[in-house]
């Protein structure tokens, strides 16, 4: 385990796009989180998301981990680009002749994308918990705690996606290539998604579709993209603004979504391991 972490190590100091590429994913990520801080000109009104309430426990769990989630593909082009260079770069080849074998190389990479996926959360974790104490209206410990859990579903959001990046990868070699398909991904689940709300609510009264939209399950959200996307809502219906409106916000946790993740996992993590034996690199 030592010995394929000092690899990475080597292999990525020495390529310039990976240091750039996570100190500013990290940066950024820093920044985002104190978003709640500045004012913005809306439509001729300055609104403050701070005084919103995105920092008041227990909604700030959801706030701050949907915020930084908007950020995953930037640390996947870290991911993608220092896999791709492997096989642009002969090094896998090279790294096969001098003994490293295929479950190696799997595995050096899992330890990267976990590395990047637990720093990441332990500083999500880590800012959470200091604006929290110090900007929402209370601080007792059943509301600090009650949706701590939106922590661990960023961590399996992220490595989730990771292992996606790392699969097609692996599978496609090349990063235009790897980018080009996450997309047609990203628009063809959307449409799936679009198509299977359409089908469920055509022909039903206004009260049938409105309870079909709450319950929100749908057999899309075990895709991929969609399982990902359902383990953090999006929560700007919990701001003030949206309260005064008559928003209304209802969130059941996503067991199915969650369970298909972790399917997900395996999947592409096997898939890159039985990709790397079948081919003849």
């Amino acid at each position: 385990m030592i010995k394929l972490l000092k690899l990475e190590y080597y292999k990525n100091l020495n390529y310039q796009p990976f240091k750039i590429f996570t100190m500013l994913y990290f940066a950024i990520l820093i920044i985002l989180l104190f978003i709640g801080l500045v004012d913005f000109d809306l439509f001729g009104t300055t609104i403050n998301l701070k005084e919103q309430g995105i920092y008041n426990f227990p909604e700030i769990w959801n706030f701050t981990t949907w915020i930084v989630a908007l950020l995953k593909i930037f640390l996947g082009l870290i991911i993608v680009f220092s896999i791709s260079q492997e096989f642009s770069n002969r090094m896998f080849k090279q790294n096969t002749i001098d003994g490293l074998s295929r479950k190696e190389f799997i595995s050096s990479k899992l330890m990267t994308i976990s590395i990047f996926t637990i720093i990441s959360t332990i500083i999500v974790f880590a800012i959470t918990m200091f604006l929290g104490y110090k900007y929402s209206d209370t601080t007792e410990s059943a509301k600090v705690f009650e949706e701590i859990f939106f922590i661990g579903n960023y961590f399996v959001k992220l490595f989730t996606f990771f292992c996606f990046l790392m699969f097609l990868s692996i599978l496609l070699r090349k990063s235009v290539f790897v980018f080009l398909t996450l997309f047609a991904f990203w628009v063809v689940e959307g449409i799936l998604s679009g198509v299977e709300v359409f089908l469920k609510v055509r022909g039903m009264q206004e009260a049938q579709r409105s309870q079909i939209m709450q319950n929100d399950f749908f057999v899309t959200h075990l895709l991929p993209l969609e399982s990902m996307s359902s383990l953090i809502p999006n929560p700007m219906m919990r701001l003030k603004m949206a309260k005064m409106m008559g928003m209304k916000y209802e969130f059941h946790y996503p067991t199915e979504s969650m369970i298909a993740c972790l399917v997900w996992c395996a999947i592409f993590i096997v898939g890159s391991y039985w990709i790397l034996r079948r081919r003849d690199w």
